[in-house]
């Protein structure tokens, strides 16, 4: 085992972890969402000089919390993508600069790996597992048949459930980040609007969300042009309703189709309350172990890098430092690079 500095920089925080032999000593997040929050959304260039302003005082709390000098560190590990090119950039440079002054090995972590991964601080992994990645920038169904091996075998067509989510919040008039907000407001409402069921009909283990957020937007512009308004307690609970139904859907066949022991839900979007609930009842009727993260793990932080840092370190998986980074980087193609 090592001691593991990880980065990560994908989008709109900036944080840095440390890890020692599996131990989490520091885990320091700063979040820019009350900045992009006045925006409705994530603003790529504020988010990129926001961790060029941040990542220095991160990277010191970091070692101040977990007591220990760069000397200790025995390889950094970065998140190389996907995500935000220019937030990218800043964590990578960073992450370089102290590989090359500490001449320390540089480990490259696919992000979504990281937050799959961040599931084994709280449960350990029983093989073959699918895991249930939905975020903001993506939403796939990721077969596991052992350690860091990935299969995506089912992904969006579109837009992601989170970003559907934002949007859908946005055209409410309600604050960003709109997942958040919308699953509160939807315990309140009562699903009384017919939306439409994307890809009703197929069989499919496809996602798409670009129809039912298109719905939801018309719906609201039919009204305004009536000069009536919208129920949005109800609208939050219809839109929620049919957005984690889709996940259900597609869980349920994957878990009929695929062996799967073990269903773990990763990214932000498994922070909602109505998808962690209706999780926990089809795994229990389908008599499948599920894991659902702690709130801290949902959300980008770097103890999820570490986590996958520390498997990369033991097989020696380094990276020269010219690298660079991949915002569309493939999950299945973290090897490569």
């Amino acid at each position: 085992m090592a001691r593991i500095l990880a980065i990560e920089s994908s989008c709109d925080e900036t944080s840095v972890a440390i890890t020692d032999s599996g131990k989490l000593l520091a885990n320091v997040v700063s979040s820019q969402i009350a900045t992009h929050a006045k925006y409705g959304g994530v603003m790529p260039e504020i988010a990129s000089r926001l961790h060029c302003e941040n990542i220095g005082f991160v990277i010191q709390e970091a070692l101040e919390t977990a007591d220990v000098a760069f000397d200790d560190i025995d390889a950094f590990a970065i998140t190389r993508g996907p995500g935000l090119i220019g937030a990218l950039h800043i964590g990578m440079q960073a992450a370089k600069t102290l590989a090359m002054v500490y001449n320390k090995p540089l480990i490259p972590v696919h992000h979504l790996a990281g937050h799959i991964n961040a599931n084994e601080y709280v449960d350990k992994f029983i093989y073959p597992l699918l895991a249930v990645v939905v975020s903001g920038g993506n939403t796939e169904l990721v077969y596991m048949k052992g350690d860091l091996d990935f299969e995506v075998i089912s992904s969006t067509r579109d837009d992601a459930v989170g970003e559907s989510f934002d949007k859908v919040a946005r055209c409410l008039g309600l604050s960003y980040p709109g997942g958040v907000i919308i699953d509160k407001l939807s315990k309140q409402g009562k699903h009384t609007y017919d939306l439409p069921i994307p890809l009703k009909g197929e069989d499919t283990l496809e996602f798409s969300y670009s129809g039912l957020k298109t719905s939801v937007i018309n719906l609201v512009h039919k009204y305004e042009q009536k000069g009536e308004q919208i129920r949005v307690n109800d609208m939050c609970k219809s839109f929620q309703d049919v957005a984690i139904g889709q996940i259900l859907d597609r869980v349920k066949k994957t878990c009929q189709r695929y062996e799967v022991k073990q269903v773990l839900l990763a990214g932000g979007v498994s922070a909602n309350s109505y998808l962690r609930e209706q999780m926990q009842i089809l795994m229990e009727q389908m008599q499948i172990k599920l894991v659902i993260p702690p709130l801290w793990c949902t959300t980008d932080n770097a103890a999820m890098i570490a986590k996958v840092g520390e498997k990369l370190y033991e097989r020696k998986v380094f990276a020269p430092l010219d690298i660079s980074v991949d915002p569309n980087w493939e999950i299945q193609d973290y090897l490569i690079f």
